[in-house]
């Protein structure tokens, strides 16, 4: 798929997420890990958000030609699932005593020793946007940049402990049932997109239902007991010596987090990029409103998109789709500073 030359060329019929399984051993346990790409390229490494994996989270940010080519072309990827969360996971018992998410943070460290990487760049989604900043505090010569998308960084709010409470007690007394999985994918999508009586769910909040469907509750139950009991990380923030690139729908439950979040982060080095009209997991939902910004953020590490993939008919590549002001080079480059920007 991938060549020695400066370019790409991408046959969406043959794209698969699947990549080469590796079930990692750690001192905290074992972990899936999928690789896609070329080893010797530099590594970007994903973590999902609660009850997914990554084809059930980047989908359909991976199956955009022009995202897809950016990141192959410039990346190895190392989709890292939370514990229990690959295909075809066995139940783990609820006696075993749940992991913190410092030691899910620690298991990554294990994960980058265990395939030989040094500085990698960081991609995840709120719980694993959580889990990926987490490390990088704490591993901060292994991360060379963070894409965060919908990311927490501060104690659950009273409102969000006793709403993930709800969701625990159902799924031990009833496991992955109807009501856990409307209260995941209000979670993740907007009101849009989920539907209602009078309009029909779409197509992605469809298939993510049904990949719901294959997740062991036992599993799910001890990766959000690990996040309701998150501690609050935000004097961290400041200690980071990496270029961090949020996004955040503003229809997201946690988008209030990703503006504080923003705040706190280093400004000189710290972009935000809010989607109008989304919800948590804009990875799926609106996975084209990322691309520019991802382009012009890469750009600052001499990262570039191979010019001979063509534009898919959706693409919103063009500079009357973003605010001017993101169109700059300095915001996304080298010296990237704070920007408020809706993309419609």
């Amino acid at each position: 798929m991938a060549d020695s030359s400066d370019s790409v060329s991408i046959d969406m019929e043959t794209i698969s997420l699947g990549g080469k399984e590796h079930l990692v051993k750690t001192s905290k346990g074992s972990v899936s890990v999928s690789v896609f790409g070329d080893p010797d390229k530099p590594a970007l490494v994903t973590y999902p958000d609660l009850a997914l994996n990554h084809l059930s989270c980047f989908q359909g940010l991976f199956f955009c030609p022009e995202a897809f080519s950016l990141l192959l072309h410039n990346f190895c990827i190392y989709h890292i699932s939370p514990p229990g969360h690959e295909l075809g996971a066995d139940a783990v018992s609820l006696d075993e005593p749940a992991l913190s998410a410092d030691d899910l943070a620690d298991q990554i460290a294990e994960v980058l020793n265990f395939f030989g990487l040094g500085a990698v760049m960081c991609m995840g989604v709120t719980a694993g946007a959580y889990i990926l900043t987490l490390f990088a505090i704490k591993y901060r010569h292994h991360v060379v940049g963070l894409i965060l998308i919908s990311p927490l960084c501060k104690a659950p709010s009273w409102t969000e402990w006793l709403y993930n409470k709800v969701m625990l007690n159902v799924l031990y007394y009833y496991g992955m049932c109807g009501v856990v999985k409307e209260l995941l994918l209000k979670r993740y999508f907007s009101k849009e997109v989920r539907g209602s009586a009078q309009v029909p769910e779409s197509d992605i909040v469809q298939a993510c239902r049904r990949l719901l469907d294959e997740r062991q509750s036992s599993n799910v139950l001890k990766f959000l007991e690990a996040i309701n009991g998150r501690p609050d990380i935000t004097e961290g923030l400041r200690k980071l010596q990496c270029r961090s690139l949020l996004f955040v729908g503003d229809n997201s439950p946690f988008h209030s987090e990703a503006l504080h979040m923003t705040s706190k982060l280093d400004r000189r080095y710290s972009a935000l990029v809010e989607v109008q009209s989304c919800g948590s997991m804009v990875t799926e939902e609106q996975p084209h409103a990322m691309l520019i910004p991802m382009e012009y953020f890469l750009m600052g590490y001499g990262l570039y998109r191979p010019s001979t993939v063509s534009l898919s008919p959706r693409s919103p590549l063009s500079p009357s789709c973003i605010a001017p002001e993101l169109l700059s080079p300095e915001s996304m480059g080298l010296k990237l500073k704070p920007i408020k920007t809706r993309i419609s």
